[in-house]
């Protein structure tokens, strides 16, 4: 290229820069006014993809986290629906109903009618508690459902609890028991008497303690009863298993000294996370109420009692939470929850201080000075009630016990009718060394029959057929397990046998 061309090229292309420049420095350029464009940017709306581009990239990230709230409310709400799924799928009426284990019936507003599974249920648990109670040193009572108004003008319930109680008035003839007890008269001449069906088993506990002179040396005395008891429940407010008027407490009362508060406190707490895990509740809090504004007794003796039932449950490594001023007015406590399947928390168990109660029936015992005092009561539950209790657990397994809790344990499952005689006469063998077990022996197929006894939650199915009524075996299904087990019968008697026994 000749020099004369290089030279006009070059003066073209800096013509051209320099009005490139003049126009970009007056607001121009090849796509018009970019101050006016910029202006309109930030009136109009951005195309979508660069919307979603822009708020990645230039909004701070707070602020796509504030975008974002509408998914999390649908993600939330779908969570909490799913978790309604759950909650109707493990009721406990639901599942009553599978397994035929309970009904209520307006009949008896309230009560329950336990039918044979839930009543085996029922009757299985309360061995397994009596054990627990005899080993820990209880001794078990029990107490009259009826007492009379004066018992309960003692105990303090007559005004405080009259509301929720039961109440008979009776007329009978005047007898010379009457007198010393100076009931009144009717106006047809008999005796009026009044009594009260007991809403709890306290009151009876502190006359038993002192029907027979008491000593520090018989200090502690534990007394457990299973004690049914009424309240007058709201007829709105009940539901199933969980509110109901009639049920049954694992009540106990221990009477001990002030210094024996402590090993006392941490004995029970033992006790009851021992059961709780037996039962499939591995996690447990506790609430520490302290003394309310209103309460009996002297600072003194509250000090030493809050002290004991601290101490005892930090001695134990557990945590607590500290309810200040919600102590009954007769005693600190401490407050038990267990967390079920669902992240729920129930409160079931207890145990309270009480000064109040033994010294308004003047029940005492003799110390190692030779003075008469008041014993401390301690109340305690593990359970609190066995109806809500239950209704609890089965939710919380969805009706699948333990295999040593469960009403029915196993089911023999004949194939054919020619293996009917097989079934039933394993049945009866394993009902001779303890196990709960029945021969299912209907003429249905056999996936019908598993699938059936698989809904009422029977732990363990045994399968016979002819290839293991040669061979001297069973085949054997777990619940919540597709797999099975060829094993030798009498294999599985001895396993079975063991594993139906009480923890």
């Amino acid at each position: 290229m000749s020099l004369f061309r290089r030279g006009l090229i070059f003066l073209c292309v800096t013509g051209m820069l320099k009005r490139m420049t003049s126009a970009f420095l007056a607001g121009r350029g090849p796509l018009g006014d970019f101050r006016s464009r910029r202006q309109r940017l930030s009136q109009e709306p951005l195309p979508l993809f660069q919307l979603r581009s822009s708020l990645t990239h230039n909004t701070p990230f707070s602020s796509r986290l504030a975008m974002s709230a509408p998914a999390a409310a649908e993600t939330a709400k779908e969570q909490k629906e799913s978790e309604m799924t759950e909650a109707e799928r493990r009721d406990h009426r639901r599942i009553g109903r599978l397994m035929e284990l309970f009904f209520v019936a307006e009949e008896a507003v309230g009560s329950v009618f336990w039918q044979p599974n839930g009543w085996q249920l029922y009757k299985t648990l309360k061995e397994y508690l009596s054990k627990q109670l005899i080993s820990n040193g209880y001794l078990e009572i029990a107490t009259p459902t009826l007492l009379n108004q004066k018992l309960w003008e003692t105990s303090g319930h007559w005004d405080k609890f009259r509301e929720n109680m039961f109440v008979v008035d009776t007329d009978r003839h005047t007898t010379e028991e009457d007198e010393e007890h100076k009931l009144g008269k009717s106006a047809g001449g008999g005796t009026k008497e009044v009594l009260a069906v007991k809403p709890m088993n306290c009151p009876g506990h502190v006359l038993v303690f002192k029907k027979t002179p008491k000593s520090f040396r018989d200090l502690p005395l534990r007394l457990s009863e299973f004690g049914s008891v009424h309240r007058n429940e709201i007829t709105g407010a009940l539901t199933g298993l969980m509110r109901v008027r009639a049920f049954t407490q694992d009540d106990a009362h221990i009477f001990c000294t002030e210094q024996q508060i402590n090993e006392e406190t941490k004995s029970f707490v033992q006790l009851l996370l021992k059961v709780y895990r037996d039962l499939g509740f591995e996690e447990v809090t506790v609430k520490f109420s302290d003394r309310p504004e209103k309460r009996a007794g002297d600072d003194s003796t509250w000090d030493n009692a809050e002290t004991a039932l601290k101490s005892a449950i930090e001695d134990l490594g557990l945590d607590y939470e500290l309810a200040p001023g919600e102590g009954a007015f007769y005693g600190p406590k401490l407050e038990f929850q267990v967390k079920d399947a669902l992240g729920r928390f129930w409160q079931c168990g207890t145990i309270q201080l009480d000064f109040v109660l033994p010294a308004r029936f003047d029940a005492t015992f003799t110390d190692s000075d030779g003075q008469k005092k008041n014993p401390v009561m301690l109340h305690r539950a593990i359970f609190g009630s066995f109806e809500r209790f239950l209704g609890i657990l089965i939710e919380n397994c969805e009706g699948k016990f333990p295999f040593w809790l469960a009403p029915l344990q196993v089911t023999t499952v004949s194939i054919t009718d020619d293996d009917a005689p097989a079934a039933r006469d394993l049945a009866q063998k394993l009902r001779a060394v303890g196990v709960r077990a029945e021969a299912d022996t209907r003429a249905e197929k056999l996936s019908y029959k598993i699938r059936e006894n698989t809904i009422r939650r029977v732990p363990v199915q045994l399968v016979i057929g002819a290839r293991e009524r040669e061979a001297g075996t069973v085949a054997v299904r777990r619940i919540g397990s597709r797999d099975q087990q060829i094993l030798p019968v009498e294999e599985v008697l001895k396993s079975l046998e063991e594993d139906a026994k009480l923890p």
